[in-house]
């Protein structure tokens, strides 16, 4: 019996020289400032305990801006109130779930197709992901 892994799609990380225009295709120009607040405050709010600020890397898939991954810490201890999830997830799913909560909080703040592409895109991504169950267990 022959055992297959399951090939995850892979997200690539947004070069220096392009990083001036991710956060502007994921958000959109005029939600550009409000956006990175909301996205830095909800990882405050998921890990108080292990997120302290800090630069952050881009990822796109296909050409098309995905998510962010906090890089100060490998792993992250993520407390979801108002859904009871706890656990304890890579840097990158912890950037995937804070990237879902805040592209989803800003598409009911504000009327935006792009905001609506970026959830969809991303969630599809996240559903291939290795950590999916922890993903969305905390996004649910």
């Amino acid at each position: 019996m022959t055992t297959h892994e399951t090939a995850h799609p892979v997200a690539t990380l947004v070069t220096e020289d392009r990083r001036v225009g991710f956060l502007p295709g994921l958000f959109g120009l005029q939600h550009l400032i409000v956006a990175e607040n909301t996205l830095y405050g909800l990882m405050e709010w998921l890990s108080p305990l292990d997120y302290g600020e800090g630069f952050w890397n881009f990822y796109e898939y296909e050409g098309k801006p995905l998510y962010l991954v906090p890089t100060s810490k490998d792993r992250y201890r993520i407390t979801c109130d108002t859904n009871g999830y706890e656990g304890e997830v890579s840097a990158d799913a912890a950037g995937i779930i804070a990237t879902l909560f805040a592209l989803s909080h800003l598409s009911f703040r504000y009327e935006s197709d792009l905001l609506a592409e970026g959830y969809a895109r991303l969630y599809a991504f996240a559903a291939e992901h290795p950590e999916a169950s922890e993903i969305f267990q905390a996004i649910d």
